[in-house]
């Protein structure tokens, strides 16, 4: 698809223009028809307010019933839309991009939760734009803001899904990347007991989300948990579909290794993760008796294979991860349920995270444009170049991935191996020579 990537449609803001907008709207509803109900919300970037505003005048124009929960994290839209009774959920988003991009994710009904658009509604409004379907706008009229009862709902959520745990004992930094997650942030934690210090949690649409700060660039957190001698911290990316931790000492506890804690904690049997993940990750759980079962990269690929192959933990090494009965990640509920671990098992963080062990592993970004993505596939030259290295990395018992990016403009080239040094220059010079025949 031209406009549909891994995580919906995701590009600069200035593309987002009313006209865009308009067609989305009309794709919507050639795939669903005009008599459902949607509910909108999004991040805090400032375009994420001008596209909610052109999405409402959309779907007014159409007739179609809608209401907004204005900035909300990802996964409480997915949540609270279901709850409600809406049909749809729109939400407006670029994740962790900076705040010049966005994006929309659309939720649909699924038997018992929100899932992600099916393909037959994106080809639908990936039709209507490439055909430059509109119609005629009218102004939107006021409607019900239901931001406060969607916190509640979903805060009642997060407290009902760990049981209300005790975490009075805990002190936790938490950055919030100045993003959606700034409008729930501490509470839940404060709630539940635990002492929390704050940073980057501006909770208005803004320009600072995800600058310097957050799940992408870990550096202010981990300053905040060494300096102030805090339990850990947790950074959100700019959605809060995702986390990743630092413990007491300055150590990231990435994807990998939540997953790893969180299968061992529960006594798991099998868990579901990307080509992405580590391979020390892989090696713990063959030593563990647990079956891995190895997607394609995406949340969704991973909700797919949970669903099929009935596994009730999944996620990436970004910190996205699918908890059980959870139908997409969710970056505050599993920080929470990390905070239980560390609360109940009275264990530090960085002793948890040191179940497994991590194989060095590099990636390095090489700047792509869409052809030149499309040229990695089909490029004889390039599987070649790509066979070379691999069988280079039989020294350092490595691995190595190269897979263009679904939501940026870059091919991103990942090895793993038991000597750092070797895999990097070997990385490096695999950027060098690709960029020279793509």
């Amino acid at each position: 698809m031209k406009y549909f990537g891994t995580d919906g449609i995701r590009q600069s803001a200035d593309k987002f223009t009313p006209d865009f907008i308009n067609s989305i709207i009309v794709g919507l509803a050639d795939y669903a028809g005009t008599d459902k109900k949607v509910l909108i919300g999004g991040d805090t970037r400032e375009s994420t307010e001008w596209i909610l505003q052109d999405l409402s005048q959309a779907l007014e124009s159409l007739g179609i019933e809608y209401s907004s929960v204005g900035i909300l994290p990802t996964p409480a839209i997915n949540y609270c839309f279901y709850e409600m009774g809406f049909d749809f959920a729109i939400d407006v988003t670029a994740s962790h991009n900076p705040y010049t991009d966005n994006g929309i994710k659309i939720f649909e009904r699924g038997l018992s939760s929100g899932q992600k658009l099916s393909e037959k509604g994106c080809e639908a409004i990936e039709s209507a734009i490439v055909e430059g379907k509109t119609i005629s706008l009218i102004s939107p009229t006021d409607r019900e803001d239901l931001h406060n009862e969607a916190i509640a709902l979903y805060k009642s959520h997060l407290k009902s899904y760990i049981k209300n745990i005790d975490l009075s004992n805990l002190h936790i930094g938490m950055d919030c990347a100045n993003g959606a997650t700034s409008v729930i942030n501490q509470s839940v934690f404060k709630d539940l007991g635990a002492k929390v210090t704050l940073i980057n949690a501006d909770a208005s649409y803004n320009q600072s989300i995800n600058h310097n700060c957050g799940s992408t660039h870990l550096e202010p957190l981990q300053n905040l948990v060494t300096e102030n001698h805090l339990d850990f911290g947790i950074a959100y990316d700019g959605d809060g579909d995702r986390c990743l931790l630092v413990a007491q000492n300055g150590q990231v506890v990435d994807g990998d290794e939540i997953i790893a804690i969180i299968a061992h904690y529960l006594n798991l049997d099998k868990i579901a993760v990307t080509v992405m993940a580590n391979q020390g990750l892989l090696n713990w759980a063959t030593a563990a008796n647990i079956k891995t079962e190895i997607t394609a990269v995406g949340d969704s690929n991973v909700a797919a294979a949970m669903r099929e192959q009935n596994i009730s933990l999944g996620g990436e090494q970004s910190g996205h991860i699918i908890l059980p009965g959870e139908p997409t990640g969710d970056g505050i509920l599993t920080s929470l349920m990390l905070a239980k671990i560390i609360a109940t098992t009275k264990t530090p963080l960085d002793k948890l995270a040191n179940i497994m062990t991590k194989l060095p592993q590099v990636m390095v970004n090489l700047p792509a444009t869409k052809s030149q993505k499309d040229n990695l596939k089909s490029s004889a030259a390039a599987k070649n170049l790509l066979l070379e290295y691999n069988n280079k990395l039989s020294d350092v018992s490595g691995r190595l991935l190269v897979r263009p990016s679904g939501t940026e403009d870059l091919i991103r080239i990942t090895m793993w191996g038991d000597d750092e040094s070797k895999i990097t220059a070997l990385a490096e010079a695999l950027k060098l020579k690709l960029g020279e025949i793509l």
